[in-house]
C-alpha cells in the first residue's frame, strides 16, 4: 500500500468542504492543518473528530489556554509528535510563556515518573484518597 496524501480542499467531496470550511471559519485561518486534511480520506472520523475536538476545546469550566496545555501534556505523554507542535503553538497562542511551558513539561514528565513507580511498586490507594 502506498504512502495516504492527505485532501486538498480543491479535491475535497462537498461533506469534507463543508468541514473543512467550519474549521476555517471558526479559527479564522485560511486553510485547514494537515491533521484534517489526513482525516478527510475518512469524511465521518474528519466529522466526528472536528465536532468533538470543538465541543471540548471550547471555553468552559477551563479556559481556553489551561486547555491547550492539558492537551500538550497528554501528546508529550503519548508521544505524539504533530499533536505536541499543534498545541504547542496553540497554548502560545493563547498565552502560554517560556515559564509555562517549562513547568508544563516538568510536571507532565514527573506525572509519567511518578505513575512508572506507583504503578511498577502496585502502590494500593490510601484511604483518603478514595473517593
Amino acid at each position: 500500500m502506498g504512502a495516504s496524501a492527505p485532501v486538498e480542499y480543491a479535491d475535497a467531496s462537498p461533506q469534507v468542504r463543508a468541514v473543512f470550511d467550519d474549521i476555517k471559519q471558526s479559527r479564522n485561518v485560511p486553510d485547514v492543518n494537515n491533521f484534517w486534511k489526513y482525516l478527510a480520506r475518512d469524511p465521518a472520523t474528519l466529522k466526528r473528530t472536528w465536532e468533538s475536538i470543538k465541543q471540548i476545546m471550547a471555553p468552559g469550566a477551563l479556559d481556553p489556554l489551561t486547555k491547550e496545555m492539558i492537551y500538550l501534556a497528554v501528546s508529550v505523554t503519548n508521544g505524539c509528535a504533530y499533536c505536541i507542535a499543534s498545541h504547542t503553538a496553540a497554548a502560545r497562542k493563547a498565552g502560554m510563556t517560556e515559564a509555562m511551558f517549562g513547568e508544563v513539561m516538568a510536571v507532565t514528565g514527573m506525572a509519567n515518573e511518578t505513575n512508572r513507580l506507583a504503578n511498577g511498586y502496585r502502590v494500593p490507594i490510601d484511604p483518603a484518597f478514595q473517593i
